[in-house]
């Protein structure tokens, strides 16, 4: 009983798919003129995941003797119910025989099954042609000489006149350009020390050199405070070099914080009184100095500063002269050669509308 239900549920819905697969074949037009065209519409409903493949023709292949097809072009799939999708093939035909076609059924295959459709007909119509007044058409005219008037061609001639002159001066600036050399210059890319870096080194050195425990105590305290100038000088943008010990501290004290200046001072002070009043030192008083320089340039130093520069090469003056006209005649020469261009195109269309 239960084989004999389920072979009955087969069949019924192989028939219900069998129901809903179909193939039709439309004509947009069942009559045209010799050498016109019409359009069969073929469409094939299958599920969606069936393979379904139309006719195809070769471009002038006959569908039918008389009748050929010119082009094959799907068209996108339309979705339908219950999972069925319309697909559809556009076939376009000519003839050139004037009688009625019989356009046999086209056979589409879908999963492998052949499917076919209606047959179609179509009507090739000519034109009557009434042989009887043949005075109505006119014949072949002889080839006629046209008159000619310079009027109408002087002002492509003097303006081919114009481009030709253009063209030679294009071609004399292109040599005076050729001639006079372009100038070259290379842009270096160079590395610097931030003043803090150059003042370490500096202090670095003396450190090597152990001027430190040096009995020449003005030696050591000159090129100490030479150093934390230089730095002062590069730091802060005024010329510490050429200023006392007083100005500096006047000058550092309008832009910096007090607690930096007290070892500075006392750094100037001891220096003073041993390159000016022979003051003597002691090595533990020369490395507390040592260590305030080191402590101003840390408390003082800036480092998110660029360390790269660009060095652009100095041209002489006649080098100068020599680029500012180079690109002036450049810009002669790019404006000529659009102007000719321009007067090439409007010279070959007037000489064009001329001519036909």
């Amino acid at each position: 009983m239960v084989r004999m239900l389920l072979v009955i549920i087969t069949i019924h819905y192989s028939l219900f798919t069998m129901a809903q697969i179909s193939v039709e074949a439309q004509i947009d037009s069942i009559q045209i003129l010799v050498g016109q065209q019409a359009h069969v519409t073929l469409t094939a409903i299958a599920k969606e995941n069936a393979k379904v493949e139309f006719p195809q023709f070769q471009p002038t292949q006959m569908i039918t003797p008389g009748v050929e097809v010119l082009s094959c072009t799907p068209l996108e799939d339309q979705a339908k119910d219950n999972g069925f999708v319309s697909r559809q093939m556009v076939y376009t035909l000519t003839s050139f025989d004037d009688t009625l076609y019989y356009l046999p059924p086209m056979t589409v295959k879908i999963d492998g099954k052949a499917y076919k459709s209606k047959s179609l007909a179509l009507k090739v119509l000519t034109f009557e042609v009434d042989t009887t007044n043949v005075d109505q058409f006119f014949g072949p005219k002889d080839v006629q000489d046209n008159p000619f008037l310079w009027s109408d061609w002087s002002s492509a001639f003097w303006l081919s006149v114009l481009l030709l002159v253009l063209l030679a001066v294009t071609y004399y600036l292109y040599l005076r350009m050729r001639d006079n050399k372009p100038i070259i210059t290379h842009i270096r890319i160079v590395k610097r020390l931030l003043p803090h870096q150059k003042a370490m080194q500096q202090i670095e050195q003396i450190k090597a050199e152990k001027m430190v425990t040096s009995e020449d105590s003005k030696e050591y305290y000159t090129r100490l405070t030479d150093t934390i100038r230089k730095y002062i000088e590069e730091r802060y943008g005024f010329n510490a070099m050429e200023m006392t010990s007083s100005e500096i501290i006047a000058k550092l004290t309008a832009v910096q914080d007090e607690s930096a200046l007290s070892e500075l001072r006392h750094l100037f002070l001891t220096a003073d009184l041993v390159k000016f009043a022979k003051y003597s030192t002691l090595i533990n008083e020369n490395d507390a100095n040592l260590v305030n320089a080191i402590e101003f340039i840390n408390q003082t130093k800036l480092e998110n500063q660029p360390v790269e520069e660009q060095v652009k090469p100095e041209l002489s003056e006649e080098d100068q002269r020599s680029q500012k006209a180079r690109r002036i005649l450049k810009t002669v020469i790019t404006v000529i050669s659009v102007v000719s261009l321009l007067l090439f195109v409007y010279v070959v269309y007037s000489l064009y509308l001329l001519l036909i």
